[in-house]
């Protein structure tokens, strides 16, 4: 079973479990996120075998924060497309620039007027050269308050782990709240790719740098949501072309494409030998949630 069955799986097996009456638009975004969830399982299916590109942190970066548990990866471009498919959105398309930024010295409550102006929850830290060192977010400041408020002392299980809490909270610089090193994404990688790194790391906005490192803009999870999940107009004319390149002309004549919230119903006679090929071309498409297969054989 593909991706594209797991989620088909899941949304039936959603829409036939009972529960509470929906709340307005609750079906829709849960449709859209299911959509969203496609696109990155094909991302992560597609580079499932291949060797993740590692960035490195900056030699400035050594001593500072602990890493976090997540992977500090960056996928590189995917290869070009071929000159008759038109090619995959990228992050440079979808990324917000200029981007703002802290230094790395920068003190407390500069950071939280920083955040509060930029209007956003995380923002980079750079160092001198501009070079991506780490992340601070609102989560990392309220931890900081919490812990001075509460006066909290670790007890005899878990002190390790609070110890080191306590020992970030205790900063008072960008340099010493920060969660280092950063996950990064190369302006070349493609937004399914993108979304599947935002996924697996549970971020909302991800720094992205070039490939020595250095802050080149942000791009927001939801930005590659909007990306990802295109109209139902849009789908069909995938559908469409993927059908005029893989089936001769009078194999195509009664085909009738529909598309309905990412489901594409195929109707119509055609010979069993493009039949088939149809199919798995159009369930290849990255955001089509279904393929309703009504064709008859010709």
């Amino acid at each position: 079973m593909n991706g594209h069955d797991n989620f088909s799986a899941e949304a039936e097996a959603r829409r036939d479990a009972p529960s509470r009456p929906p709340s307005p638009g609750e079906t829709a975004r849960q449709d859209t996120l299911l959509r969203y969830l496609g696109a990155a399982a094909t991302a992560a299916a597609r580079h499932a075998g291949a060797e993740p590109r590692v960035a490195t942190a900056p030699p400035s970066t050594a001593g500072r924060s602990a890493p976090s548990s997540a992977p500090r990866t960056a996928p590189s471009a995917s290869p070009a497309a071929s000159p008759t498919e038109p090619g995959p959105r990228l992050v440079r398309d979808v990324m917000d620039v200029p981007a703002a930024s802290l230094r790395e010295d920068l003190p407390y409550r500069d950071i939280a007027r920083s955040l509060a102006r930029e209007h956003t929850s995380v923002l980079p830290v750079v160092d001198a050269e501009g070079h991506v060192i780490g992340v601070v977010s609102e989560s990392d400041l309220l931890a900081k308050a919490a812990f001075e408020a509460s006066g909290h002392r670790p007890g005899r299980i878990g002190r390790l782990r609070e110890r080191r809490i306590q020992g970030k909270a205790r900063g008072d610089l960008a340099a010493d709240l920060m969660t280092s090193p950063a996950i990064t994404v190369l302006p070349g990688a493609t937004v399914a790719e993108a979304a599947w790194l935002a996924a697996l790391s549970r971020l909302k906005r991800m720094p992205v740098t070039d490939r020595d490192g250095r802050l080149v803009g942000m791009v927001r999870r939801d930005a590659l949501l909007d990306s990802l999940i295109r109209d139902d107009a849009g789908i069909r004319t995938e559908v469409e072309e993927r059908i005029a390149a893989c089936c001769p002309p009078g194999d195509r004549e009664d085909v009738v494409v529909t598309v309905h919230d990412g489901i594409v119903e195929l109707t119509g006679r055609m010979p069993p030998a493009s039949l088939d090929r149809l199919v798995a071309e159009v369930a290849g498409i990255t955001d089509v949630v279904e393929v309703k297969n009504l064709l008859t054989p010709a």
